[in-house]
């Protein structure tokens, strides 16, 4: 007769049990963090601070920490637990991803989370795809490594448009020529508008040869058509 595991537990689950079924609009995990400055449950921080923005007292609008979280629930077994990957009830990961520096849980991989010692947060996109510069205060891709213009803490600010802080944002973040920084909505919604200088030092923000020659080329038709309507007609 087999000898049964005398570490298995009743109610033990899978790692990946309920892998991908839990969550928020920002996170697929299996877990929810209990917010110390206001001891209540949230699916993430960010579904926190949403809540948190919109208190009708100004005074009690604040944001959370990640660092300061200490406490869990897992959604698979309902136990709150000390902030760690594998439920101590069930077994299950709360999120494949996982960092303890920054309370963070992720069960969707393949966004290539990494933790990012100089910005002290974790990141997305691959850590072999990223260089902190140490200049600008942030990660940034490492095709830009020799070919960014620096500007100090240029990522520890607010985007120029929506005026979202950028450093720890999850919107994907524009770098332009001048080394200022938006997030890339922003940018394309600028460009839409046939807005082309940075809000903040007026730069141009793009190679605008292109829009030159359309531009040129939209003045030879406008000369031709009109010298067509007020030329004399043939004797």
């Amino acid at each position: 007769m087999e000898e049964k595991d005398s570490d298995a537990r009743p109610g033990t689950k899978a790692k990946d049990f309920g892998k991908l079924k839990h969550g928020c609009e920002h996170y697929r995990r299996r877990c929810k963090i209990r917010a110390p400055c206001c001891n209540q449950l949230f699916p993430c921080r960010h579904c926190h601070n949403e809540a948190a923005s919109s208190l009708s007292n100004p005074n009690d609008r604040h944001e959370l920490v990640r660092q300061d979280v200490k406490q869990v629930l897992c959604l698979i077994c309902n136990t709150e637990q000390q902030v760690a990957r594998v439920c101590s009830n069930c077994g299950v990961n709360m999120g494949e991803y996982f960092c303890d520096m920054c309370k963070f849980y992720d069960d969707e991989t393949e966004k290539g989370q990494f933790h990012c010692q100089q910005c002290g947060i974790c990141r997305v996109g691959g850590r072999d795809n990223f260089f902190h510069c140490k200049k600008c205060g942030s990660c940034y891709p490492v095709n830009i490594l020799d070919n960014h213009s620096c500007v100090e803490n240029s990522m520890k600010n607010f985007c120029p448009v929506c005026y979202e802080y950028l450093f720890d944002s999850i919107k994907a973040t524009k770098i332009l020529k001048c080394g200022h920084t938006m997030h890339m909505d922003c940018f394309d919604d600028m460009k839409k508008q046939n807005m082309y200088r940075c809000p903040i030092c007026s730069k141009t923000v793009t190679d605008m040869s292109v829009f030159w020659n359309m531009l040129d080329k939209e003045v030879q038709v406008l000369k031709f058509m009109s010298y067509e309507t007020t030329k004399p007609p043939d004797s």
